[in-house]
C-alpha cells in the first residue's frame, strides 16, 4: 500500500510537472513568434509587448480567488479546470485572426496557469515531505524554464513548417496531455476544510514577504533572459552565440534545483539560498559590467538559479496546511503586482545609462532585494503562528 500511495503521489506530481512546462512553452510563444506575428499583422513592438503581458496579467486578481476555489471544491477539480483553460485558450489563439483574438487565447490560458501555479506548491507541500519535499519543489519549479527552452527550440521551426497558428497548437497539446494525466492519476491526500476564511495576520505578513522573495528572484531571472538578446546584439555578437547562452541560461536550472534539494538535505536550505542569490547578483549584474556571457550565461543558468524551489517551499510553508490553497493565493498575487514594476525599472536604467547593459545592473540589485526580505521574513516566522 505504501508503495502505491508513493507511486500516486509522484503520478501526480508528474501531472503538475507537465503543466508547469505547458505553461513555460505557452508563455514564451508570442516572444518566439515575434516576427512572423509582426509580418502578419503588421504589429508595432508595443503591440507584441502588450500581448506577451497578457498572459501573466490575469495572476493580479484571480490567484486569490483560485485558492478559495479549491478551498470550496478540491485542488484537483480547480487544477484540472485551470488546464483545461490552457487548452482552451491556446486553441483560441491558434484560431484568431488578428492580434486582438490572440490576446482573448491568452488571456483565458494565463487564467488557467495561474490557477495551477497557485495551487501546485500547496499540493506538493501535502504529499511531500523533508528531503523529499525540497526535491519536488525542485523539479516542479525547474519544469517552467524547460517549457522556455522547448518553447525557443521549437515555436520558430513550427512556425515556418506550418504557420504560426500551430505554435499555439502545440502549447495547446502540451496542456491536454497535462490534463490527461492529471484526471487520470490525481491522488488526493484525505479531507480538508472546506471553511472559507482567510489566514492569521501573521501568515499574511509571511505570505507576502515570502513573495517578495520570489518577485526580487524573479526580478533577476526574468530581466537576465530578457534583455539577453539586446545587450548580446549591441556587442556584435553573432545570433547563434546568444542562442547559446540563453539555452545555458535556461536548460542548466533542472539540474541546478535538483542539485539544490541534495545539499539543503546536507547543509539547509539557507545557505543554499544565500549562495544562490549572492551569485545571482553576480551573474546578473555582471552581464552589464562585462562582455563574458558564456561565463555570465552559465553561472547564471546553474548555482545562481538553484535557490528557486526553496523560495517558493517557503511560501508554501508559510501557512498552515488548512490556509495553503488562499494562502499561495496571497503568495502569487504579491508576486504577479510586483512582476510589472521590474521590467519599467530596467527599462528607464536602460536609458539612463544608454543601453542595455544598464537593465542587467538594475536587474542585479533588484534580486538582491532578496536578502533584506528574507531577514524579515526569518524574524517574523520564529515568532510561530
Amino acid at each position: 500500500m505504501a508503495d502505491h500511495d508513493q507511486r500516486r503521489r509522484i503520478a501526480t506530481l508528474g501531472a503538475m510537472v507537465l503543466a508547469r512546462i505547458s505553461f513555460g512553452y505557452q508563455v514564451q510563444t508570442v516572444a518566439s513568434l515575434g516576427p512572423e506575428l509582426r509580418t502578419a499583422f503588421g504589429i508595432e513592438f508595443a503591440l507584441l509587448g502588450t500581448l506577451m503581458g497578457l498572459y501573466l496579467l490575469p495572476g493580479v486578481i484571480t490567484a486569490i480567488p483560485a485558492g478559495f476555489l479549491a478551498r470550496r471544491f478540491g485542488d484537483r477539480a480547480v487544477i484540472a479546470c485551470g488546464m483545461a483553460l490552457m487548452l482552451v485558450g491556446s486553441l483560441v489563439s491558434a484560431s484568431a485572426g488578428g492580434p486582438f483574438g490572440i490576446g482573448v487565447g491568452r488571456v483565458i490560458a494565463g487564467c488557467g496557469a495561474v490557477a495551477v501555479t497557485v495551487l501546485q506548491p500547496k499540493a506538493v507541500a501535502d504529499r511531500f515531505t523533508g528531503r523529499g519535499f525540497t526535491t519536488a519543489m525542485g523539479v516542479l519549479i525547474g519544469a517552467f524554464p524547460i517549457g522556455i527552452g522547448l518553447g525557443q527550440l521549437t515555436h520558430g521551426r513550427i512556425a515556418d513548417a506550418f504557420g504560426w497558428p500551430m505554435a499555439f497548437l502545440a502549447g495547446a497539446g502540451l496542456a491536454a496531455i497535462a490534463l490527461t494525466v492529471c484526471l487520470i492519476w490525481w491522488s488526493d491526500v484525505g479531507p480538508t476544510s472546506r471553511a472559507l476564511h482567510w489566514p492569521s495576520r501573521r501568515e499574511i505578513g509571511l505570505l507576502m514577504l515570502a513573495g517578495l522573495i520570489w518577485t526580487a528572484y524573479n526580478w533577476g531571472y526574468f530581466n537576465f533572459l530578457g534583455y539577453l538578446p539586446s545587450v548580446m546584439a549591441a556587442r556584435g555578437h553573432p545570433g547563434w552565440m546568444t542562442d547559446l547562452v540563453m539555452g545555458i541560461a535556461t536548460w542548466g536550472n533542472l539540474p541546478a534545483m535538483l542539485l539544490a534539494g541534495l545539499l539543503a538535505a546536507r547543509f539547509g536550505a539557507v545557505p543554499v539560498f544565500l549562495v544562490g542569490t549572492a551569485l545571482e547578483f553576480i551573474a546578473v549584474a555582471g552581464m552589464g559590467v562585462a562582455d563574458w556571457p558564456l561565463i555570465w550565461g552559465t553561472l547564471f543558468g546553474t548555482i545562481a538559479a538553484m535557490h528557486a524551489g526553496i523560495i517558493v517551499g517557503w511560501g508554501a510553508l508559510s501557512a498552515r496546511p488548512e490556509n495553503r490553497a488562499v494562502g499561495m493565493g496571497i503568495f502569487y498575487t504579491v508576486y504577479y503586482l510586483g512582476g510589472s514594476i521590474g521590467p519599467a525599472l530596467c527599462g528607464k536604467a536602460a536609458d539612463l545609462v544608454g543601453d542595455a547593459s544598464g537593465a542587467f545592473i538594475c536587474a542585479g540589485i533588484l534580486s538582491a532585494l532578496a536578502l533584506p526580505f528574507w531577514w524579515l521574513h526569518r524574524r517574523l516566522s520564529v515568532r510561530g503562528f
